[in-house]
């Protein structure tokens, strides 16, 4: 069925205008993660009027990820999750420029994603240190930059939150990142929003995967919506 742009975006246009959807549709955006809070803002990006995305992520879809991300089924698993991912957005807005790179984030490739040519940088990256020097170059870009800090051992989505990196509380990934930072002597070249909760909770059981913490969907989902809000919003307040 074809079925024109203007029709599936017309509520969008109802609340941003001809001049909001212009910037929605001009603008470039870079996600990366694609897992429980990566591939929901992505979804949320299109279908509120992004057309230039780029997602990054190197996993494939595993049995583990079906109860938080996305695009991850059991029709889906084994294939690279930007691929998959990349496949629904597209039956969403079939016109959309999705770039699907399954790559890994790291200091040694960091160059190639030329950074500077986009708009808006969203990192929902997992890893520590690839997040933190994720973090260092993206704010020395003119880009709009936001983060997802930790999502995992948390229930409460009424306890997420939005605001500047240095003051996170209570999350010890955004700990993790200020310690190494001032371990390294260098820091994010300017300020920058984040989504976080205060919580942490325990797990109360044990799995196979070394390292995996309790997450469910309806907190890493709000994260992921958190963050496509502050792309919308930040559109929306430049008009």
């Amino acid at each position: 069925m074809n079925i024109s742009t203007d029709k599936i975006l017309s509520r969008s246009y109802l609340l941003l205008g001809e001049d909001g959807m212009r910037k929605m549709r001009e603008a470039k955006v870079i996600i990366f993660g694609v897992g429980g809070v990566g591939s929901w803002c992505a979804e949320s990006l299109v279908r509120s009027g992004i057309k230039n995305l780029t997602i990054v992520d190197s996993d494939c879809v595993c049995a583990s990820n079906i109860n938080r991300q996305l695009m991850a089924t059991t029709h889906t698993i084994g294939e690279v999750k930007v691929m998959a991912l990349k496949e629904r957005l597209h039956t969403i807005m079939p016109g959309a420029n999705i770039m699907a790179i399954a790559d890994r984030f790291s200091e040694e490739n960091a160059e190639s994603f030329n950074l500077g040519s986009y708009d808006y940088i969203i990192d929902a990256i997992d890893s520590l240190k690839d997040k933190a020097t994720l973090i260092l170059l993206a704010t020395r870009t003119n880009a709009k930059f936001f983060s997802s800090m930790g999502a995992a051992l948390k229930t409460d989505p009424r306890r997420i939150r939005v605001t500047e990196f240095w003051k996170v509380v209570g999350c010890p990934l955004a700990r993790a990142l200020r310690q190494r930072y001032k371990r390294m002597k260098k820091f994010p070249n300017r300020k920058f929003q984040c989504v976080y909760s205060d919580e942490l909770v325990k797990n109360k059981d044990v799995c196979n995967e070394e390292g995996a913490n309790g997450t469910l969907m309806h907190v890493t989902a709000s994260y992921g919506l958190m963050l496509a809000g502050l792309v919308v919003c930040d559109i929306y307040s430049a008009q």
